[in-house]
């Protein structure tokens, strides 16, 4: 995945995701990806250092405007070093799985240091089995997580002996334009941008007015007709709704991808109403252990939405629409919860409300620059909208590998924020689905209950469908190895849109 034509100005949502940012929320995404193997960190930083020029971000830090008159600029760091980012890490024996999962916590929290290419590596070693772990860290603004399962295809190979990666020329960064020369191209930037929105409203009116584009006008209505009542209608909060303290804690999970597939043909729905299906369950519980009662409850559940044209496949940064599913948790009957989202998620998609949402966002950040980054750096109002993100963006069906080592597993590590303590991010990997709940440690010190409700309700689910269980190998047992097959690594048919797996 060369990146070609990159933008060199951020883009009004990759903004905002530095502008949201706070200390005790910062607005990163990762990964826990754990290989068989020790694996060396020389060989490993080589490896990685091959393939930067495939990945220009990589080299590139985000400079700020002068007096924010625009969105900060993607700028070559002239003082670029690898080894600020590839870090390696000696775990304490014995390397328990429990380890790993405190020690991402720990390295989770915190930004990303501003003053060089926002992301961050950390090689584990010593863990039981003789296995090794990559933690990763990358700022949202740079990518989302479909971009960030593009970027995962270019850092690892899709073969223990894969070719050499296409040559690339010496790094010659050019210099960091001036404050005078940033503040030129960014109200230069700033009135074409406006021009080009404005024609585009322009000709969006005409098409209207002629009949020709009213589908656009009607997903925007409907999208308001839905979201308008949500914030009338204060969310009931959960347990974990209420202020951070900064701490990162962290519970991961994982299920057989042919089992959920399986669930989904026997009861109907997608791979994603699986999935909030169980999370339905898990959350149920969680609010009984709380000593709150679940009958006729929902939980207000954001789910990111792929928005990417087929044009835009292979870009870095941000193309994502928001759809809020209430996931019923006072239904205890599995299927028949399964059955209320699969109704729900289907009346939003048929009415087109996250093109919609992305549509209604886009003139929000027609606002001007100044006042965005102003907005962005005050206090968060209250969160009466939701309680909890649930991302599931797809992954490769096939093993991937890093100087010779078999990925096993990959844990997806997401930004909480707003409130909402609770996080819980959803990947694919080679026929497995994993799951991974990033809380704040003081919104949610018992997040590894709701883990362990999650697993309780996947296997209620699983039962009542009729699906037998598969032989499942879990986080800690190293899988045994099997021939590639030769398929290609794109995301399947059956997950094309992250968190919307239809």
């Amino acid at each position: 995945m060369a990146q070609t034509g990159l933008n060199r100005r951020l883009s009004a949502q990759d903004a905002t995701f530095l502008y949201l940012e706070k200390e005790e929320a910062p607005m990163h995404i990762g990964s826990i990806a754990v290989f068989d193997g020790e694996v060396p960190y020389d060989r490993y930083v080589e490896n990685i250092a091959s393939k930067l020029h495939l990945i220009p971000r990589y080299r590139q830090r985000v400079v700020p405007a002068p007096f924010n008159i625009g969105h900060p600029t993607w700028e070559f760091d002239p003082d670029f070093d690898i080894a600020r980012h590839i870090l390696p890490v000696q775990i304490e024996p014995p390397g328990t799985d429990a380890q790993l999962i405190e020690l991402a916590g720990r390295l989770f929290a915190g930004k990303l240091d501003r003053g060089k290419p926002l992301w961050e590596m950390y090689l584990v070693r010593g863990l039981e089995g003789q296995r090794s772990a990559a933690v990763s860290k990358v700022h949202h603004c740079l990518v989302d997580g479909v971009s960030g399962i593009e970027l995962l295809m270019v850092t690892l190979d899709v073969s223990p002996n894969p070719p050499p990666p296409p040559p690339s020329q010496p790094y010659q960064p050019p210099p960091i334009p001036d404050a005078a020369r940033r503040l030129l191209d960014a109200v230069w930037d700033s009135m074409s941008a406006r021009l080009d929105r404005w024609a585009e409203y322009q000709k969006g009116l005409l098409e209207t007015a002629l009949g020709g584009d009213v589908g656009r006008a009607r997903s925007v209505m409907r999208a308001l007709e839905v979201a308008l009542p949500y914030f009338a209608r204060p969310v009931a909060k959960a347990p974990f709704n209420k202020p951070f303290g900064g701490t990162r804690k962290l519970a991961c999970s994982e299920i057989s991808f042919a089992e959920v597939r399986a669930i989904r043909a026997a009861c109907g729905g997608t791979v994603n109403d699986v999935v909030l299906a169980v999370l339905g369950g898990a959350l149920g519980r969680y609010l009984e252990l709380h000593g709150e009662s679940i009958e006729g409850r929902v939980m207000r559940v954001l789910t990111p939405v792929n928005v990417r044209r087929e044009d835009e496949r292979a870009s870095l940064g941000n193309r994502i629409s928001m759809l809020l599913v209430e996931v019923p948790v006072g239904i205890r009957d599995p299927v028949e919860r399964l059955h209320a989202i699969t109704e729900s998620t289907d009346a939003l998609k048929r009415a087109h409300i996250a093109d919609g949402i992305q549509w209604v966002a886009d003139q929000l950040g027609m606002l001007p620059t100044p006042l965005q980054a102003l907005l962005g750096g005050l206090p968060s109002p209250p969160n009466t909208v939701a309680n909890m993100v649930c991302t599931n963006v797809p992954g490769p069906m096939i093993p991937l590998y890093t100087v010779g080592h078999r990925m096993l597993s990959h844990y997806p590590l997401i930004p909480i924020a707003w409130e909402m303590g609770i996080g819980c991010g959803v990947t694919s990997y080679d026929q497995k689905l994993y799951f991974g709940l990033m809380a704040d440690e003081q919104a949610a010190p018992d997040v590894d209950r709701l883990k362990e409700f999650l697993d309780q309700a996947y296997v209620e689910l699983r039962a009542a469908a009729g699906v037998a269980r598969s032989d499942l190998p879990q986080m800690g047992v190293a899988a045994q190895p099997r021939p590639a097959r030769r398929r290609r690594a794109a995301p399947i048919a059956e997950q094309a849109i992250a968190a919307d797996a239809s």
